[in-house]
């Protein structure tokens, strides 16, 4: 006997009743049924894309909507935190904490000291690179023109003086988070500035350089303003000048505006420059003729390049080969070093990375690099957070606030004979600047369907 077919299934127009769709489910008692509203509401919904559905949740938990859209459950910080008080306050006992330790060490601000002692040499023509101060015996490495601008220290007792740096670096750090915030292109309020800047307080370049009285945070602004000033900015270029007369390093900038094509800018910088060159000749000749001729290429004057304290590409050199001067395989690195990262400088679309790589060349490069003139984190970190990389930014806060080279045995030439293992400890910084510079390099041979520019900075 042949089984006829099963009858051809129809379209079905209707949901089906729930026991079909769902055969392990008893059906239960009958259910009354729809009003016309509601299935005409219910075929409604059905017709509304996923996405549309989704952007209307969202307009009706921004509008305060009732019903289904009050379940949705909204993430409110407490009251304390939101008030705006609140940044301050941090601020005030991130401070107040960090001068209590200062007081509890007696630190003794040993940079400030030289730069009062420069500042005296030069009010008094005395010889400027022939003094040394502190216990440390510490010398005058910088060129004459920042000596100009530390004669007024001379005039300030030191106790004073001590204070006034205490507090002028903590206000420039909270001008550098503004600045770098400027440059991710996402400023902030002034709570949220101040919660920031107590916490960047911590990190460790910018906690060494409140604790030596260092100038590095004010060069970075000066760097940082003159980067994020708009193109049409008659002045651009002036700070960056500056800059790079107080402290050669910045002078690299100098090149990224060239090879950007900000020639008109990159003019104006290398002008403010010389100026701060003649300035310095005109009123400190003997100086101005000691450091350009002979001083500047003494760089063994401004520290021993193999100790932990140093975080530029020679003393990662000096230590991995046990070795207190690398010499020509140090030349050879840092020129590729140079070559290769104002290269991505100069051809990266993101005008904030060719600030960040361009700072990271600088600090690789440079002979000396201590590091507390890592400031350059703080920026670094704003453009990590601004990115949306968020795991990438706490390790890199933690890897700026670890302060692992101190924990490393360095009493001593012990820096010399580190084991293979220590050695990442001994040197974060330039490992973590070599690693941008590899991941911004391949970065470039990826293809990029549209590349993201800031407004932020304008660099082009």
């Amino acid at each position: 006997m042949v089984t006829p077919p099963p009858p051809a299934r129809t379209a079905r127009h209707h949901p089906p009743p729930d026991s079909v769709r769902d055969p392990g489910r008893h059906p239960g008692p009958p259910r009354p049924a729809r009003s016309a509203r509601l299935t005409r509401a219910i075929r409604t919904a059905r017709a509304v894309s996923a996405a549309s559905v989704t952007r209307a949740v969202r307009a009706l938990c921004a509008s305060g909507a009732s019903g289904a859209a009050r379940a949705v459950p909204v993430v409110r910080l407490p009251r304390v935190v939101r008030a705006p008080w609140a940044g301050p306050l941090l601020l005030a006992v991130s401070f107040c904490s960090f001068a209590v330790l200062c007081l509890a060490q007696h630190a003794p601000m040993a940079d400030l000291l030289v730069y009062r002692a420069e500042g005296l040499a030069a009010a008094h023509a005395g010889d400027l690179y022939g003094f040394t101060v502190t216990r440390w015996r510490l010398p005058a490495t910088y060129p004459p023109f920042a000596a100009l601008l530390f004669v007024p220290l001379a005039w300030i007792p030191l106790p004073v003086l001590k204070v006034l740096f205490l507090v002028g670096n903590a206000v420039l750090a909270a001008v550098l988070v503004a600045l770098s915030a400027r440059l991710a292109g996402r400023p902030l309020p002034l709570c949220a500035l101040c919660a920031v800047t107590a916490l960047a307080l911590w990190l460790e370049p910018v906690f060494q350089t409140l604790l030596f009285g260092q100038i590095n945070l004010a060069v970075a602004c000066l760097v940082l303003v003159d980067l994020t000033r708009p193109a049409t900015a008659r002045t651009k270029g002036i700070a960056l000048g500056m800059a790079a007369g107080i402290k050669l390093t910045p002078a690299l900038f100098i090149v990224l505006l060239f090879l950007r094509g900000e020639r008109r800018r990159a003019a104006t910088a290398t002008a403010a420059f010389t100026g701060t060159v003649l300035l310095g000749a005109l009123l400190l000749p003997s100086a101005s003729t000691e450091f350009w001729t002979r001083r500047l290429y003494e760089t063994g004057r401004v520290g021993k390049a193999w100790i932990v304290d140093n975080q530029s590409l020679q003393g990662l050199l000096a230590r991995a080969l046990h070795t207190p001067a690398p010499g020509t395989l140090w030349l050879l690195c840092a020129a590729a070093v140079a070559v290769a990262g104002l290269g991505l400088a100069a051809r990266v679309p993101d005008a904030r990375h060719a600030v960040l790589l361009t700072a990271c060349t600088a600090l690789l490069v440079s002979p000396i690099s201590w590091s507390h003139h890592w400031v350059w984190c703080v920026p670094l970190l704003a453009v990590l957070l601004a990115d949306g990389r968020f795991r990438l930014a706490a390790l890199t806060a933690a890897l700026f606030t670890a302060r692992t080279f101190w924990l490393v045995p360095h009493a001593g030439d012990r820096d010399l004979r580190l084991p293979l293992w220590e050695q990442p400890l001994a040197a974060p910084y330039p490992l973590l600047a070599l690693t941008l510079l590899a991941w911004a390099a391949l970065a470039r041979t990826q293809p990029v369907p549209s590349a993201r520019i800031s407004s932020a900075s304008t660099i082009r």
